[in-house]
């Protein structure tokens, strides 16, 4: 008989509950988040159902990944909409794992030390430093605690992504983690908990981002990598809203920039942009 929806908030009922699952040859699916869910959170949890029996979402802002105080104080917590929000796609099949920090840290909030062969270095690892130590020992410690088939994480998050395939390849964890197209807005904006926000104008300005980012796509065809940059960085100087962190195009194993192009390689490009104080980033695969 299917339980309605279940919210745990301690590692130890959530273990003994997935195991009874396990003993009926149920398979289980996980979706970690730091709440505050939205349309792209779903499209994980949907992809999640299609290949599993139940999914394990957890709802916890980790401290360890946020290099910024502020920035952690000001991020939405919403657990009662959270869990409403899961229930329109699924009251029996989807687990809620919302723990406290002591939880899971059990009194030494520190993040464990990782090397991700060099994919840490780039991108967000020079603008975030320590980031991507917090976001390895999270999932890593999640991943033990739910020990799901799959794992489900967005591609908007393309770094995020590819350190996760490194971190269960290298500590040998049996999950397999599957990459989802990045969800979007009707008019182009990748779905993120922080567009909400944004203030109008600037969530009026924020699409520039994907158009921008289709262009480079479009140029990337003909130009060379340091002509494309060169013209993404034009198109931010002339905005008055919008100010470009970083634009790269990179090598989508090694996430280092392209020194020169080869048909042998995929690319991607990604991009951080503020607008005002909201920090916003996307990615387009190139070919």
């Amino acid at each position: 008989m299917l339980q309605p929806l279940k919210i745990f908030d301690n590692k130890t009922e959530l273990i003994e509950y997935i195991s009874s699952l396990k003993a009926n040859d149920a398979t289980v699916g996980f979706v970690p988040t730091m709440g505050a869910l939205h349309q792209g959170h779903l499209s994980l949890v949907n992809f999640g159902l299609v290949d599993n029996d139940f999914v394990v979402v957890s709802i916890f802002v980790n401290p360890t990944q946020f290099n910024n105080a502020e920035d952690l104080e000001k991020y939405p917590r919403t657990l009662g909409r959270d869990v409403k929000f899961l229930q329109t796609v699924s009251d029996e099949r989807i687990i809620v794992y919302a723990p406290s920090v002591d939880d899971i840290y059990e009194g030494k909030t520190v993040s464990e030390r990782f090397t991700f062969d060099g994919l840490e270095h780039e991108m967000e690892g020079a603008f975030r430093p320590g980031h991507f130590d917090g976001v390895g020992t999270i999932v890593k410690r999640l991943l033990e605690i739910v020990k799901p088939e799959q794992a489900y994480f967005g591609e908007k998050d393309f770094q995020q992504l590819q350190i996760v395939k490194k971190m269960v390849e290298l500590h040998e964890i049996s999950t397999k983690i599957v990459g989802c197209a990045i969800y979007r807005a009707e008019d182009g904006l990748a779905m993120s908990s922080r567009n909400e926000r944004l203030k109008p104008d600037y969530r009026e300005a924020a699409p520039f981002i994907h158009k921008i980012l289709k262009s480079a796509k479009e140029k990337f065809g003909t130009k060379s990598a340091k002509k494309v940059t060169e013209w993404v960085e034009s198109q931010f100087k002339k905005h008055k809203l919008l100010e470009l962190e970083y634009f790269l195009i990179s090598d989508i194993k090694t996430l280092k920039p392209v020194k020169r192009k080869s048909t042998k390689k995929e690319y991607r490009a990604f991009i951080a942009v503020y607008a005002d104080d909201i920090r916003l980033i996307d990615n387009i695969a190139l070919n």
